[in-house]
């Protein structure tokens, strides 16, 4: 922890939806850790009252009554002198306030000037990629660590491929993956949070576009054959269920992990494609009609406006202002499936077909609010305590190019995320 500073850890939005899940994991790995070396933390929002109930509710589910004297440190997005004072006092901020379109960019700024390390869930790539083309060089004068999507998207993708990488003996050179969401009796639902950036981020794809161009990169290297790309609905005979493709920030993500490995550590970069299982031919028509009124909704002000102002309607039940209840949440699990192909050790992967196959998987609880808030944490510790094996430089980085060299993998199969091989690798 910096010289100083009373708190290794500030949940910054502690108050909000994510962010309340975020006070209760980190309230539980501070009580795991307490045996072995302390971890000073609090919470930070705009409202005292709110940050006093959210502590309360947390202290009730862990029963830990201490945190009912916590500190409290009042902040608010549009006071910068207020951002600069939260981030003065800790080691890492965990952003928990969002959309980050809207947000993120003035908690960034403040941690690269003070000095504070910095990660978030978004799942926004506009917001990830700008940040890391704004303050990628700023923040490593600084020698300030700012990893973005630390949640759901996408730390199972990223630092799933990674693993998969490690479990083949040889050149991984290809990876599909398949997101399969699991339900209880109560059904799933997320809060209208996500909605909002998804609803922002679809209208917005030109901007993203430009975006991209004014980082130059030339096209990564193709290594072994090329991956085919898959049509916007398929059957996947090896999930035994249709599939579309993953609309979140994963295939943004692990592009960028994957041009660091090569540009700066000269690993063979993977191609990359990311999917969602979505069960039978009746969820196909349902989502392609649903997905059609919602790119019609997006073209213009008054469609998004309605997107916005009623979540529920739009999303026929998936996305509410309350969020999943606690039964949702207790019934509904993850799993995301990796098929990596690639070539035995001592092959040259640009001559012949892929001779090795391998699949492997991650899978955890409740993804928005359960599995999310242990990625975040332990991304947030691993900077902490593994600042040795971080890149050799501060910057804005994914979450593979950050952890690739650290024991995040280790961390999130201890507290629930488990990774696993499913099937060895076979000619």
């Amino acid at each position: 922890m910096a010289a100083g500073r009373p708190y290794d850890l500030i949940i910054f939005g502690a108050s909000g939806f994510t962010g309340q899940f975020v006070v209760e994991e980190t309230a539980r790995v501070a009580s795991e850790a307490a045996a072995q070396r302390a971890l000073s933390w609090t919470v930070a929002g705009r409202n005292r009252t709110k940050l006093e109930e959210v502590l309360g509710r947390a202290a009730s589910a862990l029963g830990i009554p201490e945190l009912k004297s916590k500190e409290y440190i009042i902040c608010d997005i549009n006071d910068p002198l207020s951002l600069d004072a939260m981030c003065q006092q800790g080691s890492v901020i965990l952003n928990c306030v969002g959309p980050y379109r809207f947000f993120g960019e003035p908690v960034v700024k403040a941690c690269i000037e003070n000095g504070t390390h910095c990660v978030d869930v978004s799942g926004e790539p506009q917001f990830l990629e700008g940040m890391q083309l704004k303050y990628d060089q700023q923040a490593a004068e600084k020698g300030v660590y700012i990893v973005g999507s630390c949640g759901l998207d996408s730390i199972p993708a990223d630092m799933g491929i990674l693993y998969t990488r490690n479990q083949l003996k040889g050149t991984l050179t290809a990876v599909e993956s398949f997101l399969l969401l699991k339900t209880g009796p109560e059904g799933a639902s997320f809060h209208d949070g996500t909605w909002q950036s998804a609803v922002h981020g679809m209208s917005d794809q030109d901007n993203l576009r430009k975006l991209r161009r004014q980082f130059g990169h030339k096209p990564l290297p193709v290594i072994g054959t090329k991956l085919r790309r898959r049509g916007s609905v398929f059957y996947s005979n090896i999930m035994n269920q249709y599939a579309i493709p993953f609309m979140g920030s994963d295939a943004s993500v692990v592009k960028r992990t994957q041009r660091y490995l090569h540009e700066n550590l000269k690993e063979s970069p993977v191609q990359y494609g990311a999917y969602a299982a979505v069960g039978g031919m009746g969820s196909v028509i349902l989502l392609m009609i649903a997905g059609f009124f919602f790119w019609c909704f997006t073209r213009c002000r008054l469609g998004r406006k309605l997107l916005i102002k009623y979540p529920e309607f739009f999303s026929a039940g998936y996305f509410t202002r309350q969020g999943p209840t606690k039964k949702q949440m207790e019934g509904t699990s993850f799993s995301m499936t990796f098929f990596g192909e690639g070539y035995q050790e001592g092959q040259n992967p640009q001559q012949g077909q892929p001779s090795v196959k391998i699949c492997t998987q991650v899978k955890g609880p409740e993804p928005g609010y359960i599995a999310t808030p242990i990625a975040l944490v332990q991304a947030a510790v691993t900077i902490l305590w593994e600042h040795k094996s971080l890149p050799n430089r501060g910057g804005v980085y994914s979450p593979g190019a950050a952890f690739s060299k650290t024991t995040l993998i280790e961390r999130l199969n201890k507290h629930g995320i488990e990774f696993t091989v499913i099937s060895k690798p076979e000619a």
